[in-house]
């Protein structure tokens, strides 16, 4: 009973289509550790430029 079995090519197309998916699941990975860099960035640019407003004003005192 070899029709039993998947053909080569079953087995290809099935392992590309598994390639396929974790190549998007790790695309939309980088795509969302990008912006939460970009929010993480900006919080801290953020806090900096606080940091520097208080530091400034000390120094008029």
């Amino acid at each position: 009973m070899a029709d039993a079995e998947p053909s080569a090519l079953d087995r290809i197309e099935r392992a590309l289509t598994r390639i396929e998916a974790a190549a998007a699941r790790r695309a939309f990975d980088a795509e969302r550790l990008e912006h939460r860099h970009a929010v993480l960035r900006g919080k801290v640019e953020q806090a900096i430029a606080a940091l520097d407003a208080l530091i400034a004003q000390e120094g008029e005192d």
